[in-house]
């Protein structure tokens, strides 16, 4: 427990350097994200056409090259959650897009709708 307390602490102290560290993933993430949509379709054309037992194998090669030849970063593979707050890439909960650490402080005080912190 007080290595939650200690991290909430740490992210008040340093909010400053934090921002900007953060801020800058979250931009490379975006940046990832909008090139992984951008050639999404293309991408799953030529797995198609690559993964088609029917098409003659100089096509289906051809296609396997086009593929190779689509930029790496815009593969949704490579995109990584990440909290939206912090730029935390582990423990993230999806439907908030917040790290566990945050949504902890957060449900505590009360300002996610829904959200209540359990007490038995």
């Amino acid at each position: 427990m007080r290595l939650y307390h200690r991290g909430a602490a740490f992210c008040k102290k340093m909010r400053g350097k934090l921002s900007k560290m953060s801020e800058k993933r979250n931009i490379r993430d975006h940046k990832r994200r909008l090139l992984a949509a951008k050639y999404e379709l293309r991408r799953k054309l030529y797995k198609a056409f690559c993964k088609d037992p029917d098409l003659p194998s100089d096509m289906r090669d051809k296609h396997r090259y086009k593929l190779s030849k689509l930029p790496r970063k815009s593969s949704f593979v490579r995109v990584r959650n990440r909290c939206i707050f912090t730029g935390r890439p582990r423990g993230v909960v999806e439907f908030f897009r917040i790290s566990r650490i945050v949504f902890r402080g957060l449900a505590s005080r009360g300002p996610l709708m829904g959200i209540k912190k359990s007490s038995w």
